[in-house]
């Protein structure tokens, strides 16, 4: 061994244990080749569940129906019989205006859960069926969207 390699291999052992790394790198070997960052949005699809999210009423239907149905109900019969009648009508019309803006005002849509390749869990909300399915490779792009890996 030539004595400028040996002092090489000195002065690289030494800044090794030193932690310092060589600035060029030794004469026939190759740098180490920079990794790729990890891709913060990149996961495995844990489940595809699709839901139904029962309407809010606002009173509009409510009121209305009770309305309608009074009016409704003050052309049957006379007397007491109209009465009884038309109250009857407005309390089944309110009823029935107030679970008809319920299903008027009803949410439907997928909730798709990504297991992030850094353990964390994302759920998307998606109006119409992921192209996606349980088990897949993919990648959330722009917050809302799916990609396959």
């Amino acid at each position: 061994m030539t004595r400028a390699l040996s002092r090489m291999l000195a002065a690289a052992a030494t800044a090794a244990m030193l932690g310092i790394a060589p600035a060029v790198p030794a004469q026939g070997t190759q740098a180490a080749p920079v990794q790729p960052k990890p891709c913060t949005t990149c996961g495995v699809v844990e489940s595809i569940r699709y839901v139904e999210q029962a309407g809010q009423a606002s009173g509009v239907g409510l009121v209305a129906g009770g309305v309608l149905g009074g009016v409704l109900g003050h052309q049957i019969g006379s007397g007491r019989g109209n009465t009884v009648a038309t109250v009857a009508g407005a309390a089944g019309g309110a009823y029935v205006g107030n679970q008809v803006e319920k299903n008027k005002n009803k949410k439907a849509y997928y909730s798709v859960t990504v297991k992030l390749d850094n353990g964390k869990r994302q759920t998307l909300s998606m109006d119409n069926a992921p192209a996606v399915k349980e088990g897949e490779r993919v990648k959330i792009v722009d917050g809302n969207r799916l990609a396959l890996l």
